[in-house]
């Protein structure tokens, strides 16, 4: 039980979340000299959320990149940036949240802060409903204020970045106040809120799974409505599925993969498809390489996919 728990804890979708922020945030020179670096790899779009002022940032944000543009007066659309949503939404969907987003990994690391299990909370009230607010802030926040709402000289904000993402706080704010003494006599009331947004979503994930991705994050959002149709995505098998519903136990988003197994809120983190006992849910890529195995495709009652 103890080895099986070690393995379970140093996953590798974790080692490859810790390997990605690591390698996206390794500009070690801005941490030691509290600057952000400015090189030419800060014009290229990570997939996940990356906040431009930390100072070991080494890519851009595309949330921020969006609103960067939108908010100039000089610019009102980019093509760079909203083609590197929809490759990226159409190879993977939300697998950029469930293994390249630092902030995901942060959330991830929190719930994983051991309770009673009566004070880890799987599901509240109204949820479904508060999911769309993610909607609404990707429209109002990151689209139509840096759009419309300008200064004498026609110049926006990047309001969702600036007023509303803890990702930023924890990863740009925190640390330029800590290293930087010139940041830390600009720090006022704007960076009081957003640490106490970031308190907030520190705290929840202890005791509610990912509360940022599923209710505040707009990048969650633009790659959800891609999961139906991006090129990675899950299939059910119903002829090998009994309803046993360990997928749907196993799920910490409160999916059902036998009914919507690409759901928009499935960050595709692989937790349904190793609890099926019967190997029912898998991913289009694994279908593939059965069928290239088996004549029959992995789908008849005696070889269930081993391919012998």
């Amino acid at each position: 039980m103890k080895q099986a728990n070690k393995k379970r804890r140093f996953s590798p979708r974790l080692m490859i979340q810790i390997a990605y922020a690591a390698l996206s945030n390794g500009y070690i020179a801005g941490f030691a000299k509290g600057k952000i670096y400015q090189g030419p790899m800060k014009q290229v779009c990570l997939p996940g959320l990356n906040c431009y002022s930390c100072p070991g940032a080494l890519g851009a944000c595309p949330i921020g990149s969006l609103q960067s543009v939108l908010a100039s007066r000089d610019y009102s659309f980019s093509f760079y940036v909203i083609g590197f949503l929809m490759a990226v939404g159409a190879l993977c969907g939300r697998l950029v949240c469930g293994f390249l987003c630092p902030f995901g990994l942060v959330q991830d690391l929190l719930h994983k802060i051991p309770l009673p299990r009566r004070m880890k909370i799987r599901r509240i009230p109204g949820e479904k409903a508060i999911g769309y607010l993610r909607y609404i802030i990707l429209l109002v926040f990151v689209i139509l204020l840096p759009s419309l709402a300008v200064n004498i000289i026609g110049q926006g904000d990047p309001w969702f970045c600036k007023y509303i993402c803890p990702s930023g706080t924890l990863m740009g704010g925190i640390p330029l106040v800590v290293i930087g003494e010139g940041f830390r006599e600009a720090a006022g009331a704007l960076f009081d809120w957003k640490l106490l947004l970031l308190i907030f979503f520190a705290l929840f994930s202890i005791v509610y799974y990912r509360p940022f991705c599923r209710f505040i994050c707009p990048l969650g959002a633009i790659y959800g409505l891609a999961n139906p149709i991006s090129l990675y995505r899950y299939k059910v098998l119903k002829d090998r599925c009994t309803n046993c519903g360990a997928c749907r136990r196993a799920c910490k988003l409160g999916i059902d993969p036998m009914k919507t197994p690409n759901s928009p809120e499935c960050i595709r983190c692989g937790e349904c498809i190793r609890a099926c006992p019967h190997k029912a849910l898998i991913s289009n890529l694994s279908l593939k390489k059965q069928t290239k195995k088996s004549p029959c495709g992995g789908n008849c009652e005696k070889c269930k996919g081993c391919g012998e």
